[in-house]
This record gives structure tokens, sequence and C-alpha cells, in this order.
């Protein structure tokens, strides 16, 4: 059985301090619940002062901040030039065919169609990046936060095969 997600009124309270910014506290809550629980905005708000708007604008500016539970793998996929020029974009449209998302889209949207490649939907989410510092060693990725240089098509599905097995179920 997952555990209970905490509220938001009690990550907001455990992470509100005098003298930290707004977008320090948004990273905190994010790094303990995964996400930033849209319920954390009026907590924030009055915490820190502001309107929900700001805290809302914040979280929505920064492409960081998720606001739905993350995918039980995420694939970040460098997409800056000298990942190009060594391939990334024929292996990102190989890991679209193999995962059945698509690069930059909500997991779990309409256009996932994991459960055809072995994925179930909300599974694999795939994000673009620019530059992960391994230009000499490219197309290079991150699955779930570990970085994986000269990346193929067959390492790419070892890869996702091995994360998909390891990921914790979702909370």
């Amino acid at each position: 059985m997952s555990p209970i997600p905490e509220a938001p009124d009690a990550l907001v309270e455990r992470h509100a301090r005098a003298g930290r910014s707004l977008v320090a506290i948004l990273h905190a809550i994010q790094d303990d619940a995964g996400y930033v629980p849209p319920g954390c905005v009026a907590p924030l708000a009055k915490a820190l002062n502001l309107s929900r708007a700001e805290v809302h604008g914040v979280i929505t500016y920064y492409h960081h901040f998720r606001t739905t539970p993350p995918a039980r793998v995420t694939i970040q996929m460098c997409r800056a030039e000298a990942c190009r020029s060594m391939g990334c974009e024929t292996l990102a449209a190989h890991a679209e065919a193999r995962t059945g998302c698509r690069f930059d889209t909500t997991h779990g949207n309409a256009a996932h169609d994991g459960a055809a490649h072995g994925a179930e939907p909300s599974a694999v989410a795939l994000e673009s990046v620019y530059c992960l510092g391994l230009c000499a060693q490219s197309p290079s990725m991150m699955v779930n936060g570990v970085l994986h240089a000269k990346v193929s098509p067959e390492k790419f599905d070892a890869l996702v095969t091995d994360a998909l097995a390891h990921a914790k179920e979702p909370a």
C-alpha cells in the first residue's frame, strides 16, 4: 500500500520560514512530495504575505516545478547542439516509439499509450533538457536523476526496462 501523501498545510508549515524565498520553499516542498500540490498555493500565499496569483505565477513560470505527481520513470534527454550532432533526435523518436509517450507533455495524457509497450499510463515521462554537461559523450540523458552517456537505442531500451522494474509505485 502506498503511503498517504502529506497534507499541503503540513508541507507549507514545515518549509515556510522567515527569510526563505518562495522558490526555495517550492523546491523543498517538491523534494518532499515529488511535486507541489495545488493545495499549497493558498497556505503559501498566506505564510509569505503574497497573493495566490503570485505564488501560482512562480510555480507555473519555472519549468522545474510540477503540480501533479511525477511519473515513476522520468527521462530527461539532452536536445542541445552537441547531442543533436550525435543523433539525439533519432534517439528521441525511438524513445517516443518505445515508451508511447511524447516529449514535454504531461505524463498520463491522451497521447500516452504506453500499455502497448509494457508501460502503464503515468509510468514514463519524457522531458527535453538542454545540456547535461556530457557533450563529449553524447547523446546523453538522465533516468530518474542518474546520468547516462553515449546512449544508443539498445542502451535506451535496457535503461527503461531496468528503471521500470526498479521504480517505486506511485504514492
